[in-house]
C-alpha cells in the first residue's frame, strides 16, 4: 500500500461491481482495495476481463459501485462525481475524436465541453500541440491522421483543461513503436514536470516496467502490487535463455514450452526466453545450453496467471501438411495505390511462399494497411500487379476473396449474435451446411476454447475471446491463405502466446499467413517480413536480417532505427 510519504491520489476500499447480462451475473470487481500515489505513474495490468476498464470508469465517476468506497484527490467519487470529474482527465480505449473535424477544431470542441475560458485557450493549445508534435497538422481532418497521431490528439484533448489526475485506458493499443515511445515521453513529462498523477492500464508488459507501481488484477481481484522490480524478484533463478541455432525460432520455442518443468517460452531476438515452474526445475535439454538471466515483469505475469495448457495450446490446423517444395502463393510486383494526389503505396514488390508466416510491418501511415487491403481484394490497385492464390487481383478480386481467410483489426463480427450464431453464419457464408457446418462449428468451439461462451452475445465477450472468435470465423472454410490484421492488438500476453501457437501450427500445416503487427516481439515469429515507411519498403528478410539492418539486438530497436534513419534521410 501507499507509504505515508506518498499521499494517495486514489484510494479504493472494498470495491465491488456486478453487471447483469440477461440471467448472467458478471462480477467485474470483487471487493478490492488498492491505492495509487500522487505524482507517480501507477500501472494496471491483468488478463482480458480482469476488471481494469471497470475500475477506471468507477474512479472517473461514470459507474456507481455496488459496494465499497473510492476516493479520488480527497473526494468521495460516489457522493460528488461532478467535483471529481472537474479535476481529472479520462482517455478511454476508444477516445471520441470527431473525424470530420480538424485537429484544431477537435481541441476547440473539447475546450468548450470542459469549460476552458477563451483567454486560456491559445497558450494551452500551443503547449499541447508542441508537446504532441501536432503543430504542423492543425488543419488536417482527424480522420486523416495516422493511428499514433490520433492517440496523441486524443491525449491532447483530454489534457485541454490540465487535470491533477489522468486516467489512461490502453493508450498505446494499435500504435507503432515510435508513437508508443513518444506517448510515454509525454506521460513521463507530465508527471515529472507538472506533478500529475497517472493511472494507466496496458496489455504491454514492457510498458508496465516503466511505471512506478504496478497493480495486477485477475477476475476482479487484486493478485499483486508493488514496483516492477518487487513483482519480478520472486522469479529470480527461474528464467533462462537458450540459443535458437539453425532451427526455426518458433520450433525451438515450442519444444522448450512442451518440456517438463517449463511454464513459458518466448522468442527474444536470436534466443528463446524460458521460465520454469520453480527454481529447482531447470529443464534438462542436452542439445541446448541454458543461461540464467534477470527476471522481468512479464515473467512474473505469466507465472502468476498461467492457465492450463489445454486452453492456450494451438488449434488444430485445417488440411494436410504443406508439400515439400513451397511455391509462391502471394506475388506483388510494383504495386501502387493512389488516393487523388496522394500515393499511399509506391511500387512495392515481394513474394510469399506457401506455408510461410510473412510479416507486413511499418509505422502508422506507412502504407501497410493499404497494401493489406489490396491483397485481401478489398481495395483495387492503381498500378502494378498482385496475385493471390493464383488469381490476378486487378481482374478477379471476388474470386481471390473466396480462397482466403481474413481477420480484421477491429472486431467486425455481429455483436448481437451469440458466439455459436456467428460461427454458423460465417460457415454458411462460406458455403458450409448440414453435417460439414456442424463439424466445423464444433471444431471452432473446442480448439479456440469457446465452449463456455457459446451462448453469450459476442459484444459482451472480453477482447481476447472476441479475437479468438474472429480468427475461428476466418478459418471456417479451411482457407490455404490467412490474412491477419493486428490479430493480438490489445490482448494480454497469455492470449498473444495462444494466438501465435495457433498461427505457427497453421503455417506448419501449409497455410500461408500474412500478418500485420505493431508489437515488435511478435515479428520474431515471422519467417520473413518487410518494413514499410512512406509507402516504400525499407527492409526485407528474416528477423535476423532485419535486426542486422537496424543495427540492434531486438526487433523494436531495429524497427525504430530503420524508421528514424529513413526519416532523417528524407
Amino acid at each position: 500500500m501507499t507509504t505515508s510519504s506518498e499521499a494517495a491520489a486514489v484510494s479504493v476500499n472494498g470495491l465491488k461491481k456486478v453487471f447483469r447480462a440477461g440471467k448472467r451475473r458478471i462480477t467485474a470487481l470483487d471487493g478490492i482495495s488498492l491505492s495509487a500515489p500522487a505524482a507517480h505513474i501507477t500501472g494496471l495490468i491483468g488478463p482480458d476481463g480482469a476488471g481494469k476498464t471497470t475500475l477506471m470508469r468507477l474512479i472517473a465517476g461514470l459507474l456507481r459501485p455496488d459496494a465499497g468506497r473510492i476516493q479520488a484527490l480527497g473526494t468521495d467519487v460516489a457522493r460528488e462525481p461532478a467535483h471529481v470529474q472537474a479535476s481529472i482527465g479520462y482517455m478511454p480505449q476508444h477516445f471520441g475524436l470527431y473525424e470530420d473535424l480538424t485537429v484544431a477544431e477537435n481541441l476547440v470542441l473539447y475546450a468548450d465541453l470542459q469549460g476552458v475560458t477563451a483567454a486560456a485557450r491559445a497558450a494551452r493549445f500551443d503547449e499541447l500541440l508542441s508537446m504532441t508534435a501536432l503543430s504542423p497538422f492543425t488543419a488536417r481532418l482527424a480522420g486523416r491522421l495516422s493511428g499514433g497521431m490520433k492517440q496523441k490528439l486524443g491525449l491532447a484533448c483530454t489534457l485541454v483543461r490540465a487535470p491533477r489526475l489522468l486516467l489512461l485506458d490502453e493508450p498505446t493499443v494499435g500504435v507503432d513503436p515510435v508513437s508508443r515511445r513518444e506517448l510515454w515521453s509525454i506521460v513521463q513529462r507530465l508527471v515529472e514536470r507538472d506533478g500529475m498523477t497517472v493511472l494507466l492500464s496496458t496489455s504491454y508488459l514492457d510498458e508496465a516496467e516503466r511505471c512506478d507501481r504496478v497493480l495486477l488484477l485477475r477476475e476482479g481481484k487484486l493478485l499483486g502490487e508493488g514496483t516492477p522490480q518487487e513483482l519480478s524478484e520472486p522469479m529470480r533463478g527461474r528464467v533462462f535463455t537458450a540459443p535458437v541455432g539453425q532451427r526455426k525460432a518458433r520450433h525451438v520455442q515450442a519444444t522448450l514450452r512442451a518440456s517438463p518443468g517449463v511454464i513459458d517460452s518466448e522468442i527474444s531476438g536470436a534466443e528463446i526466453r524460458v521460465v520454469t515452474a520453480s527454481a529447482d526445475a531447470e529443464p534438462t535439454l542436452p542439445e541446448l545450453e541454458l543461461t540464467p538471466v534477470q527476471p522481468r515483469l512479464e515473467d512474473a505475469f505469466v507465472a502468476s496467471l498461467q492457465r492450463p495448457r489445454t486452453s492456450t495450446g494451438p488449434a488444430e490446423a485445417p488440411g494436410k501438411p504443406a508439400p515439400t517444395e513451397a511455391q509462391p502463393v502471394i506475388e506483388v510486383h510494383e504495386l501502387t495505390r493512389r488516393f487523388g494526389d496522394f500515393t499511399a503505396v509506391k511500387g512495392i514488390s515481394f513474394k510469399v511462399k506457401q506455408g510461410e508466416i510473412f510479416g507486413l510491418l511499418g509505422a502508422n501511415g506507412a502504407g501497410k494497411s493499404t497494401t493489406f487491403r489490396m491483397l485481401c481484394g478489398l481495395l483495387p490497385p492503381s498500378a502494378g500487379q498482385a496475385r493471390v492464390a493464383g488469381v490476378d487481383l486487378r481482374r478477379a478480386r471476388a474470386q481471390a476473396r473466396a480462397r482466403i481467410g481474413y481477420m480484421a483489426q477491429r472486431f467486425s463480427l455481429y455483436g448481437a449474435l451469440t458466439v455459436h450464431q456467428n460461427l454458423r453464419f460465417f460457415a454458411s457464408a462460406y458455403g458450409l451446411f448440414g453435417k460439414r457446418q456442424r463439424e466445423r462449428v464444433r471444431w471452432a468451439l473446442e480448439h479456440f476454447g469457446l465452449e463456455d461462451q457459446a451462448e453469450r452475445n459476442s459484444e459482451l465477450l472480453p477482447l481476447g475471446y472476441k479475437q479468438r472468435l474472429a480468427m475461428a470465423c476466418a478459418l471456417m472454410h479451411e482457407p490455404r491463405i490467412l490474412f491477419l490484421d493486428e490479430p493480438t492488438s490489445g490482448v494480454d500476453p497469455l492470449e498473444r502466446r495462444a494466438f501465435w501457437s495457433r498461427i505457427g501450427a497453421l503455417a506448419d500445416a501449409g497455410v500461408t499467413v500474412l500478418v500485420t503487427t505493431h508489437f515488435m516481439a511478435e515479428a520474431e515469429y515471422c519467417d520473413r517480413l518487410v518494413i514499410m515507411a512512406a509507402g516504400e519498403i525499407l527492409a526485407a528478410g528474416d528477423p535476423a536480417a532485419i535486426r542486422a539492418a537496424g543495427g540492434a539486438s531486438n526487433m523494436e530497436d531495429a524497427f525504430i532505427g530503420l524508421v528514424s534513419r529513413d526519416g532523417q534521410a528524407a
